[in-house]
């Protein structure tokens, strides 16, 4: 949880020259809280506290109405309970925090293949390849934050900048709930006023260090000696700063995933408005996720669902479950009942585009999951057709709704026409 309470919040309103800001440093607002009061309308606006009351429990997050009284995170809720005898305590849900985290991070792959995520409820992004198709960067970070808000229900800022660095810096200035763009060319004349504890690293001490040395603000520290500068905080601590302090940040988005993902999708040559078309296509996809777990050893905590309508809106929901599996049968009854819970009206909204994705992989161990499978007959049956497909081919055999649609669906897949999600 960030220290601002958005007292001394900053956005852009006014035209700006975003053209080379490419940068974006995407930050979700008050994450654990904010998830906890989608289904806590009431303590919406009131200082609330994320955490477990009584014995030794430490605040997971705040809401800024709370932070504004002082409250921090891994403070003990005695402590904040003290400095805001108001505030809401709401328990952690942390399976909810997971959920949301990879919905929001599906929105922004949707927008860019290259995406870093810092943690369950930041990430950069790197959008120059998407601004033919999107827009500017301020346009396309005003696409990430309606879409977030419409998708999810919670709100995100936005820095837009030229450098990593100084995107992470304008979506703290920009909380909550909003987006600042600082252009390249004005990189220096935002900095300098600031103080040297802006600087990314710059921790107590080390700001201690630079103000015992005269060093307050950023402009005192760009202008000092480097000799001065290396006597305060050492050579290699010297150069980073000093490099920040000039806005320099070579640093590029790094994509290196860190977990990964298995997944089918189809897209339909006529869209589909027939509930049990849809739920044939999904069984099928699911068992095509399943037999691949099954193929690397692996098994899938959370499931997601990806949908698009014929009016190219799409949607990405999932649902983290209680026992990682990767049978197909289990992924499938998951993953149409997280279908039903959208409540889509085909008849006003066919669909163009089905897919379903294992994610949070493990490897699978053991034959069993828990002392009580129940999954079992399932998981037998699965393996006995990978058997059959992998001596006669996939298809073969199979719910008789399926085997013609497996085998044309592999087809269309060989062609490219349905790519599989997979992702390391």
């Amino acid at each position: 949880m960030g220290k601002t309470d958005g007292s001394d919040r900053r956005v852009t309103t006014a035209a700006v020259d975003d053209s080379d800001a490419t940068i974006l440093h995407v930050d979700m607002d008050a994450f654990f809280a904010s998830v906890e009061l989608l289904d806590r309308p009431d303590a919406r606006g009131k200082p609330a506290i994320v955490g477990h009351a009584g014995g030794r429990g430490v605040v997971t997050s705040a809401t800024y109405e709370a932070r504004r009284f002082g409250v921090r995170s891994a403070m003990p809720v005695s402590q904040a309970l003290r400095l805001c005898p108001t505030a809401i305590i709401l328990p952690p849900h942390y399976e909810k925090y997971t959920e949301y985290s990879a919905r929001v991070m599906q929105i922004f792959q949707e927008v860019t293949p290259l995406v870093e995520p810092l943690s369950i409820d930041e990430a950069f992004l790197d959008v120059a390849g998407a601004r033919r198709l999107l827009g500017s960067p301020r346009r396309i970070a005003e696409l990430i934050r309606s879409r977030v808000h419409d998708e999810t229900g919670l709100t995100c800022s936005v820095g837009v900048a030229g450098t990593k660095f100084m995107a992470k810096l304008a979506s703290g200035h920009a909380k909550p709930d909003g987006m600042l763009v600082i252009p390249p060319a004005e990189t220096v004349a935002y900095l300098r006023p600031l103080p040297v504890g802006a600087l990314w690293g710059v921790g107590a001490s080390t700001q201690a260090s630079l103000e015992r040395m005269g060093m307050r603000t950023v402009a005192d520290l760009a202008d000092a000696p480097f000799g001065v500068l290396q006597r305060a905080v050492g050579d290699a601590t010297a150069h980073r700063l000093r490099d920040l302090a000039h806005g320099h940040d070579p640093r590029q988005i790094v994509t290196a995933s860190r977990e990964k993902s298995i997944g089918h999708e189809n897209t339909f040559a006529v869209d589909v408005d027939d509930a049990d078309t849809l739920r044939r296509e999904l069984l099928r996809l699911s068992g095509r996720v399943g037999e691949r777990l099954r193929t690397h050893g692996m098994v899938g905590r959370t499931i997601a669902l990806k949908i698009r309508y014929a009016d190219f809106r799409t949607i990405s929901r999932s649902r983290t479950l209680a026992e990682p599996t990767n049978v197909g049968r289990r992924l499938f009854e998951e993953a149409w009942d997280v279908f039903e819970s959208v409540g889509i009206d085909l008849r006003a909204t066919p669909i163009r585009l089905i897919g379903v994705r294992a994610e949070q992989l493990a490897d699978a161990g053991g034959d069993a999951t828990a002392l009580w499978d129940p999954d079992e007959e399932w998981r037998e049956a699965e393996r006995t057709l990978d058997a059959v497909s992998a001596r006669f081919g996939r298809g073969a055999i199979g719910p008789a709704s399926l085997v013609r649609r497996a085998q044309d669906a592999d087809e269309a897949e060989r062609d490219g026409r349905n790519p599989r999600w997979l992702s390391d």
